[in-house]
């Protein structure tokens, strides 16, 4: 069964970000940061999410991380799914911090249910394929519009979504261009996807 064990994002400042990504989000391992390899403006073609049990937990880490450096692009709000708002973290990745859950049933517990990296694709079936392909099994997929790929014991989650309703769920405009300054860490193999997403074997 794949796996990944980690995502990479690239950082003007790597420093910086690591203190920001273990101290806003008290994340370790999940996520690595490295000096930027090319230069990129606008979306970068991703985000990432942190999905948690209730909305305090929300509210907590979007607080946290605003006071930790990052940007407020989504206020945290009821919707129809839930609970949530988006954040742009220092090294410009953005991060949703989202609740199924529409009121709390307690405390803050400060504990993070799955973190969730959903890439933006130009052609969902095309896409789907490709991943079908290099061993991952779908677990959800709405028509065209979402695939969520089947990683039980996986520490990072993935999912597709079309690019512009990515960028549209996010709160950002769908233009960009250069770099998505971001390597997926898992065991599937080294290659790079239809979207120019890499992936990386780090045990190969």
């Amino acid at each position: 069964m794949t796996s990944i064990a980690s995502v990479t994002l690239d950082a003007a400042d790597p420093a910086a970000a690591a203190d920001f990504y273990a101290g806003a989000f008290r994340l370790d391992t999940q996520v690595r940061v490295r000096a930027a390899q090319a230069p990129s403006t606008g979306f970068r073609g991703f985000t990432l999410s942190l999905t948690v049990s209730q909305p305090a937990t929300v509210t907590s880490l979007f607080e946290a991380a605003v006071k930790a450096g990052a940007t407020p692009v989504k206020p945290v709000a009821k919707s129809l799914w839930g609970y949530g708002g988006v954040v742009r973290a220092p090294d410009g990745a953005l991060w949703k911090l989202a609740t199924s859950a529409k009121k709390d049933t307690g405390p803050d517990t400060g504990e993070i249910d799955q973190l969730v990296l959903l890439l933006g694709v130009d052609d969902i079936v095309a896409s789907r394929k490709f991943y079908v392909g290099r061993g991952l099994t779908v677990g959800r997929s709405f028509a065209r519009k979402y695939v969520e790929f089947a990683l039980p014991s996986s520490p990072v989650k993935l999912a597709l979504y079309g690019h512009r309703a990515l960028a549209k769920d996010a709160g950002v405009s769908p233009e960009g261009t250069g770099s998505h300054g971001l390597t997926v860490n898992g065991d599937a193999g080294t290659f790079t996807d239809p979207d120019g997403f890499a992936w990386e074997n780090p045990s190969a």
